[in-house]
């Protein structure tokens, strides 16, 4: 039996073929080391052309017109990619005559003590898998977790999953964070949402140029949506300490949904020029100072210096 697994190392020296280890029925040398890493090399490298192979097919199919096709191809070729690994390697060590039995035995007694300091890991692990088959968020989508972290899905990994800001930074998010906590997927399912842009202006302003302002900004800015039961809206909803305050509510296509922050600036940029545009004044705070006869006692000319008192 022992002649028959070191056939394939017939041609190499002695000391390379001795065995100086034997788990159960598996005889280790130094040749079968050197096989199992080459194996387990070559099987990551299958395994990643594999992958690269499907989501090419997932970059064909991620369009407008099918935004979840892409995603789901880029799932399977995720797990696939693990699993063309794993087999590979499996076949590759029993081609090599190892006992893997033996190994399973030794794995498991490993894993018992490995596992309780790698729960987190394992967690992450799983966590990947159930984003990937559940597809309730996917590459492409814009987020924003529950730890403050906003960003569009770049990648997600069996372990974790990288978000890019739309500063261009790559923050890496453990799995577990994304099934475990409060997740708002901005691009869930629709191309479009509805936005709130906060304004104000003085008291005494004529609320019908406010309204005027608020959708003539909305025209000028390219992706805002218009339609039945989609055209830009202002509502007056609170009276302030200084101002009456308003909120533009606009529908908004996918690359504008995309950078909240950049896509307000817009908004209010707008507003502003329309406000002005029309006469409008936008109100800064303001703070009534009453004195009674009496009460302050002020001295000379320096103390009086940069105080206004409105008669």
């Amino acid at each position: 039996m022992e002649e028959k697994i070191l056939r394939p190392f017939a041609f190499l020296p002695d000391w390379l073929t001795m065995p100086f280890l034997t788990i159960g029925q598996t005889h280790i040398s130094v040749a079968r080391l050197v096989a199992i890493g080459v194996i387990i090399v070559f099987a990551w490298w299958v395994s990643k052309q594999v992958e690269r192979g499907l989501q090419r097919l997932a970059d064909r199919l991620a369009d407008e017109n099918e935004p979840g096709s892409g995603a789901g191809a880029y799932a399977f070729s995720r797990v696939a990619r693990y699993l063309v690994w794993v087999l590979a390697t499996v076949i590759g060590l029993t081609s090599l005559g190892f006992d893997l039995t033996s190994l399973a035995i030794l794995g498991g007694a490993i894993g018992v003590g490995l596992g309780i300091g790698l729960q987190g890991f394992f967690g992450n692990l799983f966590s990947g898998l159930v984003i990937l088959f559940e597809r309730s968020v996917k590459v492409g989508d814009f987020v924003d977790l529950q730890s403050g972290v906003m960003g569009r899905v770049a990648e997600i990994s069996m372990r974790y999953t990288r978000i890019t800001t739309n500063d261009s930074v790559d923050i890496f998010v453990p799995n577990g964070e994304l099934t475990g906590g409060r997740v708002i997927n901005w691009s869930y399912g629709q191309n479009y949402r509805r936005i709130h842009v906060p304004f104000g202006v003085a008291y005494g302003t004529d609320k019908e140029k406010v309204r005027e302002a608020g959708i003539a900004a909305a025209r000028q800015v390219e992706g805002t949506i218009f339609g039945p039961g989609r055209d830009p809206e202002v509502w007056l909803v609170a009276f302030g300490d200084s101002s009456l305050n308003f909120e533009l509510i606009v529908w908004v296509s996918r690359n504008l949904m995309n950078s909240p922050s950049r896509t307000q600036g817009k908004y209010l940029w707008a507003l502003e020029t329309e406000l002005v545009a029309r006469g409008l004044e936008i109100p800064f705070p303001q703070r009534d100072l009453h004195l009674k006869s009496g009460s302050i006692r002020i001295e000379g000319q320096d103390a009086t210096r940069g105080l206004r008192i409105d008669g």
